[in-house]
């Protein structure tokens, strides 16, 4: 039975992202970008690196899902303005997918924006990812679409929206 918990990370939890990253994005963008595409946004993104500039400078908040006290996925995000933040990130391991453990970990992620300030959480998606559809079961919108250049590829988006109360 799952046990969810939330621990709000610091740059001392790099390496438990990481190991969830190297879990999640095969299974998660393997039928829609390259394999190529792929090691370049891990390297880009998930270095140690990258995200140790992503807590410090960035200021993103990350938050780790832990199930029975085990890390199974994470979330971040970052301020855009006054009342309204941009998830960047949000990943749960295949194998915990499926439990309730995402809809458990924007919940939480959401109680976090709402507890400093937010009124609006906004994200990006691939315009091929399946999670479109869970993030419109859990009340964001289509606002827009976006291509981002990314190195030498391209990030095909939606933008959506979510109002938060």
């Amino acid at each position: 039975m799952p046990s969810f918990s939330i621990k709000h990370a610091t740059v001392g939890d790099i390496p438990a992202i990481i190991a969830i990253q190297e879990k999640t994005w095969e299974p998660t963008y393997g039928d829609i970008l390259t394999k190529e595409q792929i090691d370049f946004m891990f390297e880009k993104i998930y270095s140690h690196e990258s995200l140790l500039r992503q807590f410090t400078v960035e200021q993103h908040s990350f938050l780790i899902l832990l199930n029975n006290e085990e890390p199974e996925g994470f979330a971040s995000v970052s301020r855009e303005g006054p009342e309204k933040f941009k998830l960047q990130k949000i990943y749960v391991l295949p194998s915990t997918q499926g439990t309730g453990a995402g809809k458990f970990l924007l919940s939480e992620t959401e109680n976090f924006v709402k507890s400093a300030g937010g009124k609006k959480l906004i994200l990006n998606v691939n315009r091929y990812n399946k999670a479109k559809g869970f993030y419109e079961k859990n009340g964001f919108a289509v606002t827009g679409e976006e291509d981002i250049p990314i190195g030498p590829y391209w990030m095909n988006d939606y933008i959506l929206e979510k109002e938060l109360n």
